[in-house]
């Protein structure tokens, strides 16, 4: 019996400490809620980037799923808590020992079920998928790419001569190929990149010869889209775009 009652503090002790990991879980939550909300603020007035914002969405998703882990693990430890204080007082049918083991088998096989639902931090498309349903995976296994198809931009390439009257914030009419005419996006122009794409290639161009000859650059331009126009005529990764900045206006 001795060993019974041990037992049975140890794991009262675990089924604390799950209950502190649930109040560290809804602190993270709430954190990760007051954050996004901030970085959802600034995004409609261009104060923060698209990267910034779905990195704040993320972490938000990826806090709701560690509080429902929490609470799940917290279940399992008071059922196995219950399970060896059954050995320690007196049992009837409800609190067998063998009852209250199949109860805390039950709780554990709920929480595998849960586990074995794997919740993607944004809302998107799967591309790349490398799992099957019934395939176990190890932590940090990559699994898939999920693409957000509803947070999509346009990187635009022009040449340098193009570029002089450029600023961030102006508009910019876009038409794609795979709608064609009869379909205007409008968008924003909301950053320029530090450098031209062949600057940041992987084998950048290197002369050592001392021969020159003037090749015109480009300059990637990021432009963003109006979420109501993606919802309406959804696009995908990798689509030929054509960008018009409207340059008249700052």
């Amino acid at each position: 019996m001795r060993q019974y009652f041990a037992n049975d503090r140890a794991l009262a002790a675990q089924a604390d400490a799950r209950i502190s990991d649930i109040d560290r879980a809804q602190a993270e939550l709430r954190r990760a809620d007051v954050e996004f909300g901030r970085r959802k603020a600034l995004a409609a007035g261009g104060a923060v980037s698209g990267d910034e914002l779905t990195a704040a969405e993320t972490h938000l998703a990826a806090a709701r799923s560690a509080l429902t882990q929490a609470k799940a693990a917290a279940t399992a430890a008071q059922a196995q808590q219950d399970a060896a204080g059954a050995m320690t007082t007196g049992s009837d049918v409800s609190t067998n020992p063998e009852v209250v083991g199949a109860r805390a088998r039950l709780a554990q096989a709920e929480l595998d079920l849960a586990r074995a639902t794997v919740r993607a931090p944004v809302n998107g498309v799967v591309t790349r998928n490398n799992v099957e349903v019934g395939q176990k995976v190890s932590p940090g296994a990559p699994l898939m790419v999920i693409v957000p198809v509803q947070d999509a931009y346009v990187e635009a390439n022009f040449k340098e001569v193009q570029l002089r009257k450029v600023t961030i914030g102006q508009p910019v009419e876009l038409t794609s190929d795979l709608y064609g005419d009869k379909v205007k996006y409008k968008g924003k122009v909301i950053g320029l990149s530090g450098g031209t794409g062949s600057a940041f290639s992987v084998i950048p161009a290197q002369n050592a010869t001392g021969n020159w000859i003037k090749v015109v650059q480009r300059v990637p331009v990021r432009i963003a889209l109006d979420p109501k126009e993606l919802a309406a005529h959804p696009l995908r990764v990798g689509l030929s775009m054509k960008a018009v900045i409207d340059t008249s206006k700052p």
